[in-house]
């Protein structure tokens, strides 16, 4: 059997088994003086198998180098050397230099354009049978390169380029240890020009002996050699069964039995996955459920541009807003935040509905704060950042946010990420840049629309209110349970004295209404004047907000076309000479004295938020110099002081005062459509949480504090309960619905408060449970019944 026809053989293999009856059909052309070990070492088995944590990242990486290869092919064919000076210094730059059409890609929105799909051409990734191919048409390699390319390990052979993603070659073999049992991977390649043979060889991790296994204590990877060297033959055209188009040259690898959840869709269910680390990739390629028997009940083919352009697409039904930040800080740098807000209900979707279909487009990962590199993410929090850190749970499941670390100082960007480039190191710099994300997400827009979702929560809730104070006055609570209770919802103190009559509502107007334009006609500081300037008070160790007025539309600094920007510069820095005078007087950045946060156009209002850092100290003076960029014409300057204040001061702590009663949640009653007589009660429409006939109760929690507890009112476990009741009266209804609803209330706040201050966490199978989750599912599956079918003589009293 010569190259070519062992080169069929195994590229015309579904997987690993195929292969593996291949290798013992042929024990001359497999025999073990033909393998090498990976990278020149027998060594090699800790660097293949400990670099990716799941099978999507990794084959992410395979993805990156195929864009790798792609963008060196265009620096070579424009004549440069891609390791001169002449090279552009970063991923933008090649693009900008090397594909000048790029603008043309999102051309159509809602639909790809066909400049965009021509592109994806070029970058492809197919099922084949269990496995799977990834192709591109990048610079390529000869045969005899082989081993100093694909099949180096550690070797930095791109360390010095400045404009791809790949150091240290391990991206090739990270996808390895997913291709089955065997861990067999095809790779064949030929060089873009056209000249010399068609390499190919197959890798996998070295079979043991019997002797070997009684000797050695670990195996190793290796690839296939023939009389000594990679096997190759001559190719013009050739049918790899590819998306549109034949094979002349680039390189093809075949994954085989790659790890793959159940009967993946490869061009939905992978591709969406594959989009969460690739938020925003360089070039755009190709995901094909192939022809092979495993067809597809969607799209059998799909481009894929990356997430931001999912998300930001204008035909995208889930996304209700979206805006950017920057963040100036002298330690991390700058980064760049997107945050993207989802629907509580899309399109004829209900709640459930919506939420379900959100997690499956854009959290298949479970990754809901990503950190990113050249549009490939390296890092992730789960929805955790968002209900402890943020403390914003309403917003848990419709919250995904992005953290561009581009731009990033090396320095700390190296000591945030593992080598492997799929997960945060746990370090002292992640800490420190987990707090500052916190912190100024909580100051800008993002806190103004988890205001707006909260306030959907409120309710007149004064009957409510004074039963339940009544039932929890009947029933003893010993310090014991009060302290159990305390730390799980808000306490309040008893105050003897009587409240003012409050006075007569101011009269509610309107708001302006907004008309924004595409690029800015003013910029003015909204701020008061001391004598001839303007000084803006800032405490150290605090924030403050610095708003400005214009009346440029909400996209201003995100969209594509003539994007604008906003530039902050130090013109003056005055230290106070509280140390003789040592310290200097200028400063080069913003960053050197402040942390910056630049929020994006909100309603005619664009905000900065400044936070002085450890170099900053009370009585300083800062002169600023703010500029609204205007690409259509005249920049917009407003320069204005800033001093260093007293640090807050610490609010004191009043002890506690007898008697105390427990703040104790929100009771709201819920219903699907509002009755008659009650026609300002809360439905399940008026809720930015999924409600319907099957729910009994739904806990809203922030940060750790039970705050509200929805009752619902027209769930089928109370209608089932009051149709057994024959010609009951309305007072008898009316009875069954308080106790219904204080039990359930009653229950879920105990259940909480206990699983809480136990520390107990939930899981299902390998996944984790929120509590509030695992309590809803509780009362959803017969234990609301149990709770009225059970008989509690002391509750009835009480209500009587």
């Amino acid at each position: 059997m010569n190259a070519e026809q062992l080169f069929w053989q195994l590229y015309d293999a579904p997987d690993e088994d195929t292969v593996h009856g291949i290798i013992a059909r042929y024990p001359n052309i497999f025999k073990q003086e033909n393998w090498r070990p990976l990278g020149g070492t027998e060594s090699n088995y800790s660097i293949v198998e400990n670099q990716q944590s799941n099978p999507v990242a990794a084959l992410v990486e395979k993805i990156i180098n195929s864009i790798d290869a792609i963008l060196m092919r265009r620096c070579i064919e424009a004549g440069i050397d891609p390791r001169s000076p002449r090279a552009p210094r970063s991923v933008q730059e090649a693009l900008e230099r090397f594909f000048p059409e790029r603008r043309d890609w999102n051309l159509g929105r809602g639909r790809s354009s066909e400049k965009l799909n021509k592109q994806a051409e070029s970058i492809q990734v197919l099922r084949d049978g269990k496995s799977l191919l990834v192709y591109d048409d990048g610079e390529g390699q000869h045969p005899e390169d082989f081993e100093a390319t694909f099949l180096s390990l550690l070797r930095k052979n791109k360390n010095d380029i400045h404009f791809v993603q790949g150091k240290y070659n391990m991206g090739g073999s990270g996808a390895l240890v997913f291709c089955g049992k065997h861990r067999y991977q095809l790779i064949a390649s030929k060089r873009f020009d056209g000249s010399g043979n068609f390499g190919f060889t197959l890798v996998r991790r070295h079979p043991f002996t019997a002797e070997e296994q009684r000797t050695m204590k670990s195996t190793w990877y290796e690839y296939l050699t023939l009389n000594g060297a990679i096997p190759a033959f001559r190719i013009g055209e050739i049918d790899l069964r590819l998306f549109r188009r034949m094979f002349r040259t680039g390189t093809v690898i075949k994954l085989y039995s790659y790890e793959l959840t159940g009967n993946s869709d490869v061009s939905r269910d992978l591709g969406r996955s594959v989009q969460e680390y690739l938020y925003n990739p360089a070039l755009p390629f190709y995901m094909v459920q192939s022809r092979d028997g495993h067809g597809s009940q969607h799209t059998p083919w799909r481009v894929i541009y990356g997430l931001k352009n999912r998300l930001e697409n204008d035909d995208n039904e889930f996304v209700e807003e979206f805006f950017h930040e920057k963040f100036e800080d002298q330690e991390f740098g700058t980064v760049v935040v997107s945050v993207y807000v989802f629907k509580v209900r899309a399109g004829q979707r209900d709640a459930k509905e919506t939420r379900k279909a959100i997690q499956e487009n854009y959290f298949k990962n479970n990754m809901a704060v990503l950190f990113s590199v050249n549009g490939q993410v390296h890092g992730h929090y789960t929805a955790e950042f968002i209900t402890r850190t943020l403390q914003y749970n309403l917003l848990r499941d419709y919250l995904l946010i992005h953290v561009d670390c581009t731009d990033m100082n090396p320095g700390f960007r190296n000591e945030l990420f593992m080598a492997s480039r799929d997960r945060l190191r746990q370090s002292k710099e992640s800490s420190e840049l987990r707090k500052k994300l916190a912190v100024h997400l909580r100051e800008g827009r993002l806190a103004e629309i988890y205001k707006q979702r909260k306030a959907q929560t409120s309710a007149d809730h004064a009957e409510d209110e004074e039963l339940i104070r009544k039932i929890a006055q009947k029933v003893e609570i010993n310090e014991n349970m009060r302290r159990l209770l305390r730390q799980a919802i808000k306490t309040q103190q008893t105050d003897p004295t009587p409240k003012p009559t409050p006075s007569k509502p101011k009269e509610h107007h309107d708001p302006k209404p907004f008309h924004p334009k595409r690029y800015p006609t003013f910029f003015k500081l909204d701020a008061k004047q001391q004598g001839d300037r303007t000084v803006i008070a800032v405490p150290l160790g605090g924030t403050k907000t610095v708003r400005f007025e214009t009346d440029v539309s909400d996209d201003y600094f995100s969209r594509t076309e003539d994007p604008g920007d906003m530039q902050i510069a130090v013109m003056d820095y005055v230290p106070n000479d509280v140390r003789g005078g040592t310290r200097k007087g200028t400063v080069n950045q913003i960053a050197d004295i402040f942390t910056v946060s630049k929020k994006s156009p909100s309603n005619g209002t664009i905000k900065i938020v400044l936070e002085p850092n450890k170099n900053a100290q009370v009585g300083d003076e800062a002169r600023l110099r703010v500029d609204l960029k205007n690409p259509a014409g005249e920049d917009f300057t407003q320069i204005f002081w800033v001093r260093i204040t007293e640090p807050p001061a610490e609010p004191k702590e009043v002890p506690p005062t007898e008697p105390e009663t427990l703040g104790l949640p929100q009771l709201v009653r819920v219903y699907e459509r509002a009755p008659e007589d009650q026609p300002d009660v809360k439905t399940w429409a008026d809720l930015p949480v999924d409600m319907n006939f099957e729910t009994v109760m739904h806990p809203v929690v922030e940060g750790d504090v039970l705050q509200t507890i929805y009752i619902n009112m027209d769930s089928h476990v109370l209608k089932q309960h009051r149709s057994k009741l024959r010609n009951a009266s309305r007072e008898q209804l009316q009875l069954i619905d308080r106790r219904y609803a204080i039990s359930i209330y009653y229950h879920t706040l105990f259940l909480y408060a206990i699983n809480k201050n136990r520390g107990f966490s939930v899981a299902q199978g390998d996944k984790d449970v929120d509590l509030t989750d695992y309590l809803r599912e509780l009362f959803d599956h017969h234990y609301a019944e149990f709770l009225l079918s059970f008989e509690m003589d002391d509750l009835i009293d009480a209500l009587a």
